[in-house]
């Protein structure tokens, strides 16, 4: 199974997919991470360090592929979960579609690639052309992160639009969504009553989440310490024995974006329940959040 984990810039991505990993990884499966963007800081929570990229690794060996070996470009994480950057081109030049076919490429040739029970591509920010949406060429399903302001949302409807039109060439459905850092979900219920779509999981602010990034550790590694924080990682467990169930998913059909700001700002713009009801939903609207 091929998933591949899309949302908005700086949503928690990256530490929701490697905390996913490792859940599935806690149920018996074989999983590979590929971080698809160029700060190839996708599997940094797994490993304690940013790993060598398969570009970088490309260009040392001249993209002589046979001079290259599994264990050049494959390293071990926590959990057994094994983990690959593909990297980027440098900033303004090249495209980063193009590097994660090269990486699909290469661990074709390692005979990697169909090795593993899961394979988890954890790809940058928004969907605005052909290039952010190139492991959707790969992947059986999409998992949106979002959480309860506009712009995230905004963002889940792009990719939404990508999502459903990779799906008329490819075996792709939409999984659902996942709310990270969300103390409310208005937001999030307004827009899948207007776009249906199945909602996975929503977690609330947890601060040993974000500590955890800082740390480079997942939350599964952090309970052996901490034992208090089990029940954060049962929210992962949770989202990975969703997706081995092997959801029938949705091919999902976007919202025009006027409609979408309409939809999301009248919440603001009508308020229930006064001024302070008001000051919430403007908060939500700006993508604040209240703890």
């Amino acid at each position: 199974m091929k998933i591949a984990v899309y949302g908005k810039g700086g949503i928690g991505k990256s530490t929701t997919s490697c905390n996913i990993s490792v859940a599935l990884a806690r149920r018996g499966q074989k999983v590979l991470q590929i971080g698809c963007d160029p700060k190839h800081d996708s599997t940094f929570t797994l490993t304690g360090f940013l790993i060598p990229t398969i570009i970088d690794t490309l260009q040392s060996k001249d993209y002589h592929y046979e001079d290259i070996w599994p264990e050049d470009v494959i390293h071990k994480g926590y959990g057994g979960v094994d983990c690959v950057e593909a990297g980027g081109p440098p900033a303004g030049a090249g495209c980063g579609g193009y590097v994660v076919g090269e990486t699909v490429k290469l661990l074709k040739e390692l005979n990697a690639f169909y090795e593993y029970d899961i394979i988890l591509f954890d790809v940058l920010g928004d969907v605005v052309c052909g290039g952010f949406a190139a492991p959707l060429n790969y992947a059986d399903y999409c998992v949106i992160i979002t959480d309860n302001g506009f712009d995230a949302l905004f963002a889940a409807n792009r990719i939404t639009a990508s999502i459903r039109e990779k799906a008329r060439t490819h075996p792709l459905r939409l999984a659902g969504l996942v709310g990270n850092r969300t103390s409310r979900r208005d937001l999030i219920n307004k827009y899948v009553e207007a776009c249906p779509m199945p909602v996975i999981e929503v977690l609330p602010i947890i601060e040993d989440i974000r500590v955890s990034r800082v740390k480079g550790k997942t939350l599964f590694e952090m309970v052996g310490f901490e034992p208090s924080l089990n029940y954060v990682c049962q929210y992962y467990l949770d989202i990975a024995d969703q997706i081995l169930s092997q959801p029938e998913g949705i091919v999902p059909k976007e919202i025009p974006d006027r409609e979408l700001f309409s939809l999301l700002s009248d919440l603001y713009l009508n308020p229930i329940g006064g001024g302070g009801q008001k000051k919430k939903n403007q908060e939500n609207l700006l993508g604040f959040t209240r703890i």
